[in-house]
């Protein structure tokens, strides 16, 4: 019988990545509120008692950045520069530009309706979609039924994890906590199917004057318990909670933050293969993030239609050319249907252009900062969480 275990992990809106992720995600917002056709690339960098934020945004929206940034820290619950950061003396710099005119190019008129003006033929250049891809680049999505909203349980359970921390820490029901905070779940498998966990780690920023041992029996007791469930912990279960025995510096002052560091938090705890596009920040134009939502939500339509048990879907675009240039599904040997006539399905059902995917999914617009923290994937609430028949 095969066994193996396999481990993901979740971080709190704490994580000084996290919170660059949330200052960017909070400027798109903004921006897409009041001008639809923004293009936003918002970066930031969190340091010592800084936040700098650069990148390129072209938009008619008017927008005070740094009312937005600060506004965003204080959400996360940063108010203690000696401990990690203080969003009301923080300093904050501020460097954008305008997106590049040459990537702009590609965007605003696809290399397809280019080459239908060459030759003068309206009819075909009316029919072809008109935009672009923003870069060129690989996407992937993925969905499998071992949970109910279609996600592999070693991020289902971190996320879980995570979100309960921060539950707490806000409600006050674990006093002394504080923002920074990351989660690792490990799942033990049988023949791919999951049947206990093996290990839990949470490690929490926490006041000074916390007492570790209650520190350990209060997460243990108000976190991981009323989280997972009770048939998949036994008496091998092995829990890590702030195994250093201290971590009261964090946020930016423990650790540098940056947007798009975490990656595999934000899409599948590793269980998937990932393109290396980042998604906060940036406007739906931008493959790296529309393509991977699309890509999740064709993947979990495959399974929920019952044509898998497994799906991974790749999207592949060039800079300025609206068709994908490739498109690979690959359902690990559990496909109920031939994988050829799911390919066929996809291609007549759906138009994968960006701007045909913008449309579908309706991504213009201020619906991103809801996906910064706890994963892109797997939030009923979200567009390309919908289930339908196809």
């Amino acid at each position: 019988m095969k066994k193996y275990y396999f481990s993901s992990e979740s971080v709190t809106e704490g994580h000084p990545d996290k919170l660059c992720d949330y200052i960017s995600d909070s400027i798109l917002d903004e921006c897409l509120k009041q001008d639809k056709n923004s293009r936003v690339a918002a970066e930031t960098v969190a340091g010592k008692g800084e936040i700098y934020v650069t990148g390129e945004i072209t938009t008619a929206a008017d927008i005070d950045i740094e009312s937005i940034v600060r506004n965003a820290i204080k959400e996360i619950g940063y108010d203690n520069s000696k401990t990690d950061i203080d969003y009301r003396t923080c300093k904050i710099t501020i460097n954008m530009s305008k997106q590049s005119p040459d990537i702009a190019l590609g965007v605003d008129k696809s290399y397809e309706a280019k080459m239908s003006e060459d030759k003068n033929n309206k009819e075909d250049s009316d029919a072809i979609k008109s935009e672009g891809a923003g870069d060129q680049g690989l996407m992937f999505g993925f969905a499998c039924d071992e949970t109910e909203n279609y996600m592999p349980l070693p991020i289902y359970l971190a996320h879980a994890l995570s979100k309960k921390l921060t539950s707490v820490r806000k409600n006050n029901e674990i006093r002394g906590l504080r923002p920074d905070g990351k989660v690792q779940v490990t799942v033990e498998y049988e023949e791919n199917t999951p049947i206990r966990i093996d290990a839990i780690v949470v490690s929490t920023q926490h006041e000074a004057d916390k007492d570790i041992e209650t520190l350990r029996k209060e997460i243990k007791e108000k976190v991981i318990m009323p989280t997972i469930p009770e048939t998949l912990l036994d008496s091998r279960t092995k829990y890590y909670i702030n195994p250093t025995g201290r971590f009261v510096i964090g946020g930016p002052l423990g650790d540098s933050g940056l947007t798009g560091r975490k990656i595999i938090v934000d899409t599948y705890g590793g269980y998937s293969r990932h393109g290396g596009g980042a998604f906060s920040g940036k406007d739906p134009t931008k493959v790296d993030r529309s393509a991977s939502y699309m890509a999740r939500f064709l993947s979990k339509n495959v399974v929920a239609n019952g044509y898998a048990h497994k799906c991974e879907i790749q999207l592949s675009y060039a800079i300025g050319v609206a068709e994908p240039i490739s498109i690979y599904v690959e359902t690990f040997g559990t496909e109920n249907i031939p994988r050829e006539e799911i390919v066929k399905k996809i291609k007549t059902t759906f138009d994968l252009t960006p701007r045909g995917i913008i449309n579908y999914l309706d991504l213009q617009r201020p619906i991103y900062r809801k996906t910064t923290n706890y994963g892109h994937f797997g939030k009923n609430d979200l567009p390309w969480e919908n289930i339908i028949k196809f």
